[in-house]
């Protein structure tokens, strides 16, 4: 068995419109795991939230500058091209 693997998660070409609503809805995803994850762990195990409490900013500062680059760029008629690559190991 591979000890890494990679997947194509993303990889085409966007409207404006489309790229903004692919974007923000996987950052949303995973701002919303970290939160769901975070109270899980919370109520049963009484974890310390601090580290997901740091990727939840990461992500919402991600997801801000998405937002500011997508609208400067929704005037100019352009598509974006996208590619996303998951990359999965094996820690050892």
């Amino acid at each position: 068995m591979d000890t890494k693997s990679e997947f194509t998660l993303i990889d085409g070409k966007f409207t404006t419109e489309q790229a903004e609503q692919v974007l923000i809805a996987l950052v949303n995803y995973k701002i919303d795991f970290h939160n769901r994850q975070d109270f899980s762990n919370h109520i049963r195990f009484n974890d310390n939230l601090e580290h997901s409490k740091k990727r939840v900013n990461q992500l919402q500062e991600t997801k801000l500058e998405m937002q500011d680059m997508i609208k400067s760029l929704k005037l100019s008629n352009k598509n974006l091209v996208i590619k996303s690559t998951i990359t999965v190991s094996i820690e050892l």
